[in-house]
């Protein structure tokens, strides 16, 4: 199931370079993700009741193209894959049509009380499929 969060490039999300900087991209990757998550009925407090959430292991993103002050972009982010303790989720962000960058996130389902990887419940799998 695709999610999708529209993105305005605000003046904060400018670099010295006149463009959006790197970092602002990998944030709208994460708000994108956190997002589609509490929209699918996961927010904070619900993985907090089951016990355990998914942390960032891994990070590729792809800068294609620049995005300037005020232009719209719209993150689009989907679950790509899973493995029991694990997904990916593939996150493109796009103005105009346009890819200007791709990601891919490993996310970790880990228990709140020990630290440690656990099995995704499949409640919260089929909330994403």
């Amino acid at each position: 199931m695709r999610f999708e969060l529209p993105i305005i490039a605000t003046e904060a999300d400018i670099d010295e370079l006149g463009h959006v900087g790197n970092q602002v991209y990998l944030r709208w990757v994460l708000d994108a993700a956190t997002a589609h998550s509490a929209a699918r009925g996961w927010d904070h407090a619900a993985y907090r009741t089951l016990g355990g959430i998914f942390v960032v292991r891994r990070h590729e993103l792809d800068y294609l193209a620049q995005v300037t002050v005020g232009q719209r972009v719209i993150a689009t982010t989907w679950v790509d894959s899973w493995k029991a303790a694990s997904c990916i989720r593939a996150t493109e962000l796009a103005r105009d049509g346009q890819v200007v960058a791709r990601a891919a996130t490993t996310w970790a389902f880990m228990s709140l009380a020990s630290g440690r990887p656990q099995r995704i419940p499949d409640p919260l799998r089929a909330a994403f499929a």
